[in-house]
């Protein structure tokens, strides 16, 4: 097993990996921005090192400093948690380039599946059912008007190297389209530094449903069943759930086998996740995008399979084999994940401030991933993301009471939060139905 490990990440995520870590005896090293000197994850590390001042660009992004880091601590390995370096491919070049072990898939996997038109383009080729849409970039504006011609309206308008459900917009018809184009076309560029986009068809009522697959050692891929992330506000994940309540059996062997077709066709190894559009109304599914790092809703499976997502990882990255048995992966019970942010539970805007006040939820079938104390001041810097609320429970319906009650005795003071949203949201018949869809919240609101 890997004997060291840098966490190229902050918060709850940082936290959560160095947990793991310090369990299999690993030493930890944070590195950390001047913003962030006083956050869990950097005191509970074994060492921590100041990467640069808050601007991410200058510290959590500055692959120099980070690598810098590594060499000065001595370790082994590094872990890139998500977000942030996670998905640069020339990051994990250079880290392997150096010698070191890069906790995450190979550099070539990262660069298949980061341009989403190579994606596509890519699944279709494997087997794996893709929406209608364009095979290479909309290369100007008349171009993206014969594209959904052919497409027919509605269509998404689509940052080819976007993700994390940015760089996206819907147009319903083509006056909508011209302006949409320019829109995504310019946030693209300032963004990702690639101005691309693809046309897509749009789905007005779609569930988004995802699969985590670990690409193993040995060259196998396995699926460790899917997640369901239809609640949603500005096209990011608010709740998961795993297993999905829209997702039959025969459904499920389905998704999962295109899932392992996706990871196969990239020799995809480490954790990754395979994100799908399900039609509530046809029972079709199609290929939206993989994510090639560990997903923030992670813990759902975790809970649902009995594994620890960051053990795996480290045990691929070592070339060891699973602890679990590849060939008997199913579901037991019901997990969901809440998304505790510093926003307010009605407009989702953000608001950091000094933290005053925080109680953490426990008990039986309760966990809680956080990235801050009392105490700690909450920046404008970074995610608004605070902590994750996971709650298990044999069944769904005793999933979602066991949520409203831990809602109930999480108390945070000092930032906004959007608590009061989920209290909302699990008393809500629709979704406490299960027969719901990303326009959810919109509903709601």
């Amino acid at each position: 097993m890997i004997e060291s490990l840098l966490v190229a990440n902050r918060g709850e995520i940082a936290r959560r990996i160095v947990r793991t870590a310090r369990r299999l005896g690993i030493r930890t090293v944070a590195v950390h921005s001047e913003a962030d000197a006083g956050l869990p994850f950097v005191t509970e590390a074994d060492e921590a090192v100041c990467v640069g001042p808050a601007d991410p660009a200058r510290s959590y992004r500055n692959t120099e400093a980070i690598l810098a880091a590594a060499e000065s601590t001595g370790v082994q390995a590094i872990h890139p948690g998500y977000g942030f370096l996670s998905e640069n491919a020339e990051f994990a070049r250079t880290v392997e380039g150096r010698g070191l072990v890069w906790v995450g898939p190979g550099a070539d996997a990262i660069t298949a599946m980061g341009d989403k038109i190579n994606a596509r383009n890519l699944m279709a080729d494997a087997g794996v059912p893709v929406a209608p849409g364009t095979t290479e970039p909309a290369a100007d504006l008349d171009a993206a008007v014969a594209a959904a011609g052919e497409i027919g309206y509605p269509v998404m308008v689509k940052a080819a190297a976007g993700g994390g459900g940015m760089g996206m917009g819907v147009a319903t018809d083509e006056a909508a389209l011209r302006t949409e184009y320019d829109k995504v076309r310019a946030f693209a560029g300032r963004m990702f530094g690639d101005g691309s986009v693809l046309i897509e068809r749009y789905f007005p009522r779609v569930r988004h449903v995802e699969v985590q697959i670990l690409g193993l050692a040995d060259g196998r891929v396995v699926a460790l069943g899917e997640r369901e992330c239809s609640v949603q506000r500005r096209n990011q994940k608010l709740v998961e759930e795993s297993p999905s309540p829209a997702v039959s059996p025969r459904l499920r062997e389905r998704l999962l086998a295109a899932a392992v077709r996706a990871g196969e066709a990239v020799g995809y190894r480490n954790a990754g996740t395979v994100e799908c559009l399900l039609d509530p109304t046809s029972g079709e599914f199609f290929f939206l995008e993989m994510n090639t790092r560990l997903q923030v809703e992670h813990p759902v499976t975790e809970l649902v399979y009995g594994v620890d997502l960051v053990e795996e990882q480290l045990r691929v990255a070592a070339g060891l084999t699973p602890t679990f048995d590849p060939d008997g992966l199913a579901p037991q019970g019901h997990a969901i994940e809440l998304r505790v942010n510093a926003e307010d539970p009605k407009r989702f805007l953000p608001g950091p401030g000094v933290i005053t006040t925080w109680n953490e939820p426990s008990g039986v079938g309760v966990r809680v991933d956080s990235g801050y104390v009392r105490g700690n001041t909450v920046t404008p810097f970074y995610d608004s993301l605070l902590a994750k609320l996971i709650v298990y429970a044999e069944t769904r319906d005793e999933a979602i009471e066991r949520a409203r009650a831990a809602v109930a005795g999480f108390e945070v003071a000092g930032p906004k939060c959007n608590l009061p949203f989920f209290t909302e949201l699990l008393d809500n018949p629709e979704f406490r139905s299960g027969d719901y869809d990303t326009g959810i919240v919109a509903r709601m609101r």
